[in-house]
């Protein structure tokens, strides 16, 4: 009886007063007539998320020519759009600006079932087999590097490293013939593709502007490169054990062989997985170390337990270097090269008391949600021991997004951190080093963001074998 009654008061209760509607998420302040935002947003997107942030927390919106986008920041609100199926949010529409670099029906423009064969004929490149041969690769390219520097100098970091990555990805990825003959074009091909991979080619990356004229050239003139090195191994009947090989003997599922144009697009995504965020992490982690330079004796001891004297580097090694990978963890975390990541609303989508309908964009960012001071204890601090135990800041899902998350996380993640791994392993051995432009700022406002140059390093070559440095012989 006293239950039917409860019962009863609760349905009567229920019709008076009607379920709590969802809400709107809040707007941050600013914004032009007209256009909102979007100037703002191009030019300074993370000022503005990191305003936007303090402002209302976890979840906003911007306004952006008329378009809404909502924000979301943090581990929870980062899971929901990590978490969400394609179906609901969509990287499709939102990526179409790399339709102008990759090519017509590859990657976001090919049909679903196309895209999944397309990244089927990248996952070997990127699998541990061909992991443990790219160490050996990316030492000797560093190495040669090195041999072209004097006794002593000053070279810009940044400069370097785009260099050093630029040549590795060359070697590992593009194959023999662009590594010796074709390095300093396709490197320089490269940066004009990359600086086209700015917030404005969201929103309109056909615009007759020269930033994407320089694209289109450089993308028909890397076309150009393949289809030549193509057309040679063909008429010598030369096979190489590498991944443009690897390509030109693909076939899709229906029997039918790739396209010079589609092996051009795939190599290009996949120079861009390999390639795009290891310059900037691996000029970030010598920016932070060196301006932090009270961790390099422990570095030091590290390298001589693992490599000893004679500093032989390989796959295995490489993942014993915990100290050295909390380093680069922390310049991803602090300095992610990945400012923003974008998915299309196609079904609404609820967090907590708000909704987001379809229609709309929805952004994360990793250089707002890694300074969370609930998830990251004093985030502006460069503090490698975070990861470490019993710590582990990052244990929650989705705190630590440097390389996105979900389905959909970057493919070249793994051989970016043993690229940037292998590269100051070498350095760290071989050179004194001191960071004399103390604060470069972030080179935005691009998708891709290192320091701005010039982020100068004066080096020294060392006199003494590795053991003599850490026991202060």
């Amino acid at each position: 009886m006293l239950e039917n009654l409860r019962t009863l008061t609760q349905r009567l209760v229920g019709q008076v007063l009607p379920p709590p509607r969802a809400r709107t998420p809040p707007q941050v302040s600013g914004g032009l007539p007209g256009v909102g935002h979007v100037v703002e947003f191009g030019r300074k997107p993370i000022e503005l998320l990191t305003r936007g942030f303090r402002e209302h927390g976890e979840i906003f919106n911007l306004s952006l020519a008329g378009r809404t986008a909502t924000v979301l920041i943090g581990p929870e609100a980062n899971g929901v759009f990590f978490g969400a199926p394609d179906s609901q949010l969509s990287p499709r529409e939102v990526y179409r600006l790399t339709v102008p670099i990759f090519g017509r029906g590859i990657a976001y423009d090919a049909e679903p079932e196309v895209m999944r064969e397309q990244l089927g004929f990248l996952m070997p490149a990127l699998r541990e087999e061909q992991l443990r041969g790219y160490a050996a690769q990316m030492a000797a390219e560093t190495h040669q590097q090195l041999a072209t520097w004097g006794e002593e100098g000053v070279v810009d970091l940044v400069e370097a490293c785009a260099e050093l990555t630029t040549f590795i990805s060359s070697h590992c990825l593009l194959g023999r013939e662009f590594r010796e003959h074709l390095s300093a074009e396709v490197g320089a091909l490269y940066r004009e593709l990359e600086a086209a991979l700015s917030p404005l080619a969201f929103f309109s990356p056909y615009l007759p502007i020269p930033l994407f004229r320089r694209r289109d050239q450089a993308r028909a003139r890397m076309v150009e490169l393949i289809d030549q090195v193509i057309a040679e191994r063909r008429a010598r009947g030369v096979e190489e054990e590498d991944f443009l090989q690897a390509l030109m003997i693909a076939r899709y599922q229906d029997g039918r062989a790739l396209t010079t144009d589609e092996i051009s697009g795939l190599l290009l995504t996949i120079l861009f997985a390999g390639h795009r965020t290891s310059a900037a992490l691996a000029a970030w982690t010598g920016v932070l170390l060196l301006q932090h330079a009270h961790h390099l004796p422990a570095l030091l001891e590290e390298q001589l337990a693992v490599h000893g004297d004679d500093g032989a580097i390989s796959f295995d090694s490489l993942q014993r270097l915990p100290l050295l990978e909390r380093v680069v963890l922390e310049a991803g975390r602090l300095r992610p090269p990945l400012v923003l990541l974008m998915r299309n609303v196609l079904q609404d989508v609820t967090y907590k008391q708000y909704v987001v309908p379809a229609g709309q964009l929805l952004m994360v960012s990793p250089a707002v949600s890694h300074h969370d001071p609930i998830t990251f204890v004093d985030p502006e601090r460069f503090d490698p021991e975070r990861f470490a135990p019993p710590r582990h800041e990052d244990q929650r899902p989705f705190s630590l997004i440097t390389w996105g998350g979900g389905r959909h996380a970057c493919l070249g993640k793994h051989f970016a951190l043993m690229q940037v791994k292998a590269v100051w392993s070498i350095w760290l051995r071989e050179l004194e080093l001191e960071l004399l432009d103390q604060q470069p700022a972030p080179d935005g406002p691009g998708l891709v963001v290192g320091p701005r140059p010039p982020a100068r390093v004066h080096y020294r070559r060392r006199r003494r074998r590795l053991s003599e440095v850490v026991s202060g012989g």
